[in-house]
């Protein structure tokens, strides 16, 4: 069984949630072009001026996405 991996982008600012909204625009563009077994993408925020973007993914397909995206950090969803 494939595990499930958060892959995380930071956006700090005054400007973080457009950028993170905005940021997750192109992981969805990312993950149908990819044809990517896409679980959600979506926006969070984390603290007044600190907003995340993530992708949660398959494990196998981790590698593809860090290539190509460059993510901050990844987690094992639970």
């Amino acid at each position: 069984m494939q595990r499930t991996i958060r892959l995380i982008w930071d956006f700090r600012g005054n400007e973080a949630e457009q950028t993170a909204k905005h940021h997750q625009i192109h992981l969805e563009e990312f993950a149908s072009k990819e044809q990517l077994i896409l679980k959600e993408a979506g926006v969070e925020k984390n603290q007044d001026f600190h907003w995340i973007a993530f992708l949660l993914v398959d494990e196998r397909e981790v590698f593809k996405v860090r290539d190509a995206l460059q993510p901050v950090r990844a987690e094992v969803e639970e």
